[in-house]
């Protein structure tokens, strides 16, 4: 393993230390989840089988190799965010002329410091994310792996904000000039429902939004107790070239699409994950008891404390896939890369008509159709089979035509038509004769 601790990634707060007996003593270490015990099975185990065969190089500078890196991870460089707030491990080389680059496709996070660590987070079907480290200024070693598992970053992605589960998130904090957040005045973990004027503290944002307010793009100052900050200079930034040396890196966006798209996929990805382990413990709890008392021994949920779990987490999922309470766009939408917005498009199956779950709106909401494309996901695709069904119950009720679960009423006929008629013709997974009314 590398000699590294780079954390990772995505909102790693400082100071947050947790012994390794209560990292040890987390539920997901535990039957049957098991987390760091167990072998992953994600995209970066295959590319580490082919570095150590030889059959893959990466080679020249650290930019060329995250250039290859990304193009074998099939992670669209155009995904690029940036952010400037010193909350990763590699914090003395994060500042704002020196922020830090991330790039993601649908299960893969990749984070990079020019001149400093690759991080990822590479999401398992069944352990959700999976946290390594890559020193790329580290020549080859026999019989020792250049991506490390670095359980290090379970700390906060598994222990200080989300008890649990390991996870992955955005955050948003108030940075000063230096890049170091004032954490005394709170922060922000961000999904699809954050309101749009607390996003983006301590990243650097491009896009359009007309005349409302974020957090992005501002250095934030502490004046006699209070916090002082004028958002409005952070407003409608389309160039970065003002705050920082682009040359290092490997596009000009730091978009605000793709940092909406990112902070939706997290959030379900978290959502699947708990829901995933929230599942599995408590039907080995019951078979647990069923052995005990010589019960029959079932695959089904048969104890009302089990059904309940297992259907509070559908409900979780299902929101979580459906967008419930999401935060409204500002007047007008917002205009993003439109380079993102194709790559980000073009990789979803549709229906004959063109119709897809990736297609994106920007002017009232982020998706034109309000049900997540991480769907059709792998993490998804591995849920238990228990789950699963009580989820495409929950969505053949929130999506009916007539009578729909009032708890998404924000769905209107038109809108949930197009959903069933697209998870109909693309979504491989569904139980004969869905949705049953």
């Amino acid at each position: 393993m590398p000699h590294l601790r780079p954390g990772l990634l995505l909102g790693l707060t400082l100071g947050a230390v947790l012994t390794a007996a209560a990292q040890s003593g987390e539920d997901y270490e535990q039957a049957p989840i098991r987390y760091t015990a167990t072998a992953p099975k994600d995209a970066i185990v295959g590319i580490e089988a082919r570095l150590h065969s030889g059959d893959l190089k990466l080679e020249g500078d650290d930019r060329a190799k995250m250039l290859r890196l990304l193009r074998e991870l099939d992670i669209p460089v155009e995904s690029q965010v940036i952010v400037f707030a010193k909350t990763s491990f590699q914090r003395e080389r994060i500042k704002p002329s020196t922020p830090r680059a991330i790039f993601f496709n649908d299960d893969i996070y990749l984070g990079w410091v020019p001149g400093g660590l690759f991080e990822v987070a590479s999401m398992d079907p069944e352990l959700g994310p999976i946290f390594y480290g890559f020193d790329p200024h580290e020549d080859t070693v026999p019989n020792r792996a250049r991506f490390g598992r670095d359980e290090d970053c379970l700390r906060c992605h598994g222990g200080q904000f989300v008890r649990g589960t390991p996870s992955v998130f955005v955050r948003s904090v108030h940075s000063d000039e230096s890049g170091d957040p004032l954490l005394k005045f709170g922060s922000e973990v961000v999904d699809h429902r954050t309101p749009f004027s607390d996003r983006w503290g301590g990243w650097y944002v491009t896009g359009r939004h007309g005349q409302a307010l974020h957090r992005g793009n501002v250095f934030v100052r502490e004046e006699k107790g209070e916090l002082v900050a004028d958002h409005s200079k952070g407003a409608n930034v389309t160039n970065l070239a003002p705050y920082f040396d682009l040359r290092p890196h490997l596009t000009n966006t730091s978009d605000i699409v793709a940092l909406m798209v990112m902070e939706h996929q997290l959030a379900t990805q978290n959502s699947l994950t708990r829901a995933a382990f929230s599942a599995r413990r408590m039907m080995h709890y019951q078979q647990s008891v069923q052995r005990d008392l010589k019960e029959e021994v079932t695959s089904e949920p048969t104890y009302d404390s089990v059904r309940r779990v297992i259907e509070n987490s559908a409900q979780d999922v299902v929101d979580h896939l459906l967008f419930k309470d999401e935060a409204a766009l500002p007047d007008g939408g917002v205009e993003g890369s439109p380079a993102f917005r194709e790559t980000f498009q073009q990789r979803g199956r549709r229906t004959p008509a063109g119709e897809s779950l990736r297609d994106l709106d920007l002017r009232q909401r982020l998706f034109r159709n309000r049900c997540s494309y991480l769907i059709d996901s792998a993490q998804f695709a591995a849920l238990p089979e228990a789950l699963r069904r009580r989820i495409y119950a929950r969505l053949a009720h929130a999506l009916r035509p007539d009578s729909p679960d009032p708890r998404y009423a924000y769905l209107l006929a038109d809108e949930r038509a197009r959903i069933v008629a697209v998870l109909r013709a693309t979504h491989r997974g569904l139980p004969a004769g869905w949705p049953l009314n």
